[in-house]
């Protein structure tokens, strides 16, 4: 009852300083919104968007349980999960945070997998995108192109390993699923499509109305997440309690022989991972491999930001949040390490022959390139998309509405 109280002190004491903060700082509040809502308004809902609305319509559709069937060869002996599971780790790693997270939550919403299973999918297929490790940390931040490899590298396999880890999770005398006859899984396969598209009766236009609804109300969620968490870092470091932390961080470090000049860009990569990585980035008098260590630790653990827009998901259904949680921190210690163990082997022995070199190089400048002509496009149509999307949001809901009236 006691702790409870505290609890409920420490929280109620907490948002009214951030209230505070922001009616005094108002501009510094308002310049941190604003950069939050371009992220979420140039990048993360044009990249986002798509891969919500199709993931919904394949799984309306049974593309997904057909999936399913198919992979649960592979899926149930690694990491104890169904097939589906398969489905959402690729939709995952294409699209980004929290992608894994919302698919894991549709998938139990829908019944396909039990609660223990959604508990160990989630804790392994949220991952950052290809563009975002390769375009914005690699090239945006480190102006090095060959990084991505390292840090994509380390991040999935990370990722792969937290899924190994996870199969243990749950009850041991969860029962047990019979075998399919390989040699008829096609035909399984086809029979759960055709049984799940006539299991969802729906017309083509109202399944599409669902998926645009609820993938808008996820970006929208995502989006308020962002904006939210820009604004409380900014605050943070203006109250000089990032500073506060940091200073008790600069003991880790000075133990394990490690820049204290990271410290205050980890404390802002807890928070946000973006941030923390442009200013790992920008430190100076560091070397290199710990900049990308302690980035690739930030990437495997997400930031509190991506932790709970995973929350708010997962609040929807009985999944549990905590076994996420502590999947992020093992994910961030496992990505550091990989990182290290990779470093001099393919970073430095596989780039010292000048032909290995040479192909690596133009191969770095033709993904820099890319990824800069990626980010570039979605700067000027970007918001585009986020507008049609938003306006074919208001115009589906609005036609719900008036159907239920």
């Amino acid at each position: 009852m006691i702790q409870s109280k505290i609890k409920t002190a420490l929280l109620a004491l907490s948002v009214s300083i951030m209230a505070i903060s922001m009616i005094v700082l108002p501009e510094q509040s308002f310049k941190a919104s604003i950069s939050g809502l371009n992220m979420w308004w140039e990048v993360v809902f044009p990249s986002l968007f798509p891969f919500f609305v199709i993931s919904e319509l394949l799984i309306g559709f049974g593309v997904v349980r057909f999936l399913g069937v198919l992979l649960e060869p592979l899926m149930r002996p690694l990491f104890r999960v169904p097939g589906v599971g398969g489905f959402t780790w690729a939709m995952g790693l294409a699209s980004g945070n929290p992608a894994g997270a919302k698919l894991t939550a549709r998938l139990r919403q829908e019944k396909q997998i039990s609660q223990i299973e959604a508990e160990r999918l989630v804790a392994f297929t949220n991952s950052s995108s290809p563009l975002f490790l390769f375009g914005a940390v690699a090239v945006g931040f480190f102006h090095n192109p060959t990084l991505g490899f390292i840090f994509a590298l380390s991040h999935y396999a990370g990722n792969i390993v937290v899924g190994l880890l996870m199969r243990f999770h749950g009850s041991s005398a969860e029962k047990k699923i019979a075998k399919s006859n390989k040699q008829f899984i096609l035909k399984e396969a086809l029979k759960a499509l055709h049984a799940t598209r006539i299991q969802n009766n729906k017309p083509i236009g109202k399944l599409l109305g669902d998926a645009v609804i609820s993938s808008i109300q996820t970006l929208l969620m995502i989006g308020g997440f962002i904006i939210l968490f820009s604004v409380m870092n900014k605050l943070l470091f203006l109250l000089h309690i990032t500073t506060f932390l940091g200073t008790i961080l600069n003991s880790i470090l000075s133990t394990i022989h490690y820049s204290e000049n990271l410290s205050i860009p980890i404390i802002s990569g807890f928070f946000e991972m973006t941030l923390g990585s442009q200013m790992i980035s920008q430190v100076e008098h560091t070397p290199l491999l710990q900049q990308v260590i302690v980035t690739s630790f930030i990437l495997g653990f997400g930031g509190f930001s991506v932790q709970a827009q995973v929350a708010s998901i997962l609040a929807q259904t009985d999944i549990r949040f905590k076994p996420f949680v502590i999947a992020r921190i093992f994910h961030g210690f496992i990505s550091a390490i990989i990182t290290l163990l990779i470093w001099n082997p393919f970073y430095k022995h596989f780039l010292s022959s000048k032909e290995t070199y040479k192909m690596v190089i133009n191969m770095g400048e033709m993904n820099k390139d890319w990824w800069q002509h990626m980010f570039n496009w979605l700067e000027i149509y970007g918001p585009l998309i986020t507008i049609a999307g938003i306006i074919l949001y208001i115009l589906v809901y609005a036609k719900k509405m008036t159907k239920l009236n």
